[in-house]
């Protein structure tokens, strides 16, 4: 299984990164086998035909569950991840794609946004989204609301990405 997290945030290493790995490690025992932040691609987002936005694109696919984490920006996840969501077919780009969405945010105003915001795009392009979307207050992300939910669902990421 190839785990993968992809951080929105346009501060790189931040808590965002931080929430997304250790989403990752508690859904599936391990660390991520690859951590893609979008503010290290810079302007080649923008646009297609990148090549570091191409290998970030092609390592997403190739993963059984991808940790696609966001701060809350506007009551939705960042322009940056929208840019590189954007470079994937819609229905197929995601195909066979375990997709877990992650927000941080301030406070408990935007808590539906994951699910209401972010998940519906990650379907659009194919990603299984089976797993409801996980909002986090940032200053206490590595709270008890993190293990609860992947010691809640852990079965159900494992069951999905082994059929893959």
């Amino acid at each position: 299984m190839t785990v993968t997290v992809v951080v929105g945030n346009p501060k790189a290493a931040g808590r965002t990164t931080e929430a997304g790995v250790a989403l990752a490690e508690k859904l599936t025992g391990a660390a991520p086998d690859h951590v893609i932040e979008l503010s290290e691609l810079g302007p080649g987002l923008l646009g297609w035909g990148d090549e570091a936005v191409a290998a970030a694109k092609k390592t997403v696919q190739a993963s059984s569950l991808v940790v696609f984490a966001s701060p809350t920006y506007k009551a939705t996840y960042t322009g940056l991840l929208k840019l590189f969501l954007d470079q994937f077919e819609g229905g197929t780009g995601l195909q066979g794609v375990v997709a877990v969405p992650l927000m941080l945010g301030g406070g408990p105003t935007h808590a539906l946004a994951p699910d209401l915001t972010l998940k519906p795009v990650l379907s659009e392009i194919g990603g299984t989204c089976a797993l409801p979307g996980l909002y986090l207050i940032d200053s206490a992300w590595d709270g008890p609301e993190l293990a609860a939910y992947a010691e809640r669902w852990k079965p159900v990421a494992g069951a999905l990405t082994a059929l893959r």
